[in-house]
């Protein structure tokens, strides 16, 4: 059993449950969801397996507890990072970076999958935590439009469509044809496809730059003659 560091039986709980949060993650991200048990999640935090089932009564309920965990903190620390930019392309921009960066982290498997390995109820725990992020993600588009560097689309179902294909790449990109979590990629690699995927998602949402890759207003005359 872990030494006692916190100063209070509920820090003590608190900490514990963020070594078994923190285990279950990092196994996920070495390993995979298929075949994790309990007893790898208890033997990488350091606890025994009944401290684990104290707080958790299966795999299900840890799943959707570190996915919640993970997707409120995420949340968090998104909003604080776009609130230091005004320009909604570089919003976007940063939506589309931090979502293709957590995705390969976390390594939890995409929207439908969740769907296959959790209850009704417990996805539907994890849906509304998506829905806030899904309307973080009109808000940038819709701010786009309303300031004229976003043509006038349907912004729920573009944002649909985004969050879809970050889910399909994540999955393909974390797995191998036969299952296997593949290497590690050279961070020059993972840089490019990174900044590949921000500049598609971009210029299918309908955004366009100047020469030195700066987003235009559609109407500006920069545009209009990039655009002839």
């Amino acid at each position: 059993m872990p030494r006692i560091t916190a100063a209070t039986n509920a820090a003590q709980r608190a900490e514990t449950q963020r070594r078994i949060l923190t285990a279950f993650g990092e196994l996920l991200f070495t390993h995979g969801l298929p075949g994790l048990t309990m007893t790898d999640v208890a033997r990488h935090a350091g606890v025994g397996r009944t401290a684990v089932y104290n707080y958790y009564a299966d795999m299900e309920q840890l799943l959707i507890a570190y996915a919640l965990d993970e997707t409120e903190r995420f949340i968090v620390d998104l909003r604080d990072s776009l609130a230091a930019l005004e320009n909604p392309v570089d919003r976007l921009a940063l939506y589309v970076r931090a979502q293709v960066e957590d995705l390969s982290r976390r390594h939890l498997p995409p929207g439908p999958a969740m769907a296959a390995v959790l209850s009704p109820g417990s996805f539907a725990k994890l849906a509304d935590h998506v829905g806030d992020l899904n309307i973080l993600l009109q808000d940038i588009l819709q701010d786009g439009v309303q300031q004229g560097y976003l043509p006038d689309i349907d912004v729920a179902q573009l944002a649909r469509l985004i969050h879809g294909t970050l889910s399909a790449s994540a999955a393909r990109r974390n797995r191998t044809p036969d299952g296997e979590t593949p290497p590690a990629a050279p961070a020059t690699d993972v840089e490019a496809h990174t900044s590949q995927t921000v500049r598609f998602i971009q210029l299918g949402a309908g955004a366009r730059f100047d020469e030195k890759g700066r987003p235009l207003r559609l109407d500006s005359p920069s545009h209009d003659a990039l655009a002839s």
